[in-house]
């Protein structure tokens, strides 16, 4: 009914940029909120950052000044684009969307399969 797709990752060195993508599609009458999250291994899933429809903004502080969000409301898309990228950010990342749907107007969380990003120091 929803599906949640993420591109992007990879493997960097300490230093540099990646930027990820997620597309969300299917029964979707409006997104309320898109968000990364990551889980690195052994840790629990962590929030990185999210945006509002409305636009506003938040960022985990570890990742603030380095991290971009952004996103499309009407492509239901949404970036994050990584710079300064660090050893510690290496985790699976996970597109997590916010969704009421076209079906009876029920509101589901949904989440993609996730991507790796690796950064070697």
């Amino acid at each position: 009914q929803v599906q949640v797709l993420e591109s992007g990752g990879g493997s960097v060195q300490a230093g540099g940029s990646l930027r990820l993508s997620c597309q969300a599609s299917g029964s979707i009458f409006t997104i309320f909120t898109m968000g990364w999250y990551r889980q690195a291994p052994g840790k629990q899933r962590e929030l990185v950052a999210y945006q509002r429809r409305c636009g506003l903004t938040n960022y985990t502080d570890s990742v603030k000044g380095r991290f971009t969000i952004s996103r499309d409301n009407h492509k239901n898309t949404v970036d994050l684009q990584m710079d300064s990228l660090k050893a510690e950010d290496t985790a699976g990342y996970y597109c997590n969307a916010d969704v009421l749907t076209k079906i009876r107007g029920a509101r589901r969380e949904d989440w993609g399969q996730g991507t790796q990003v690796t950064v070697s120091s």
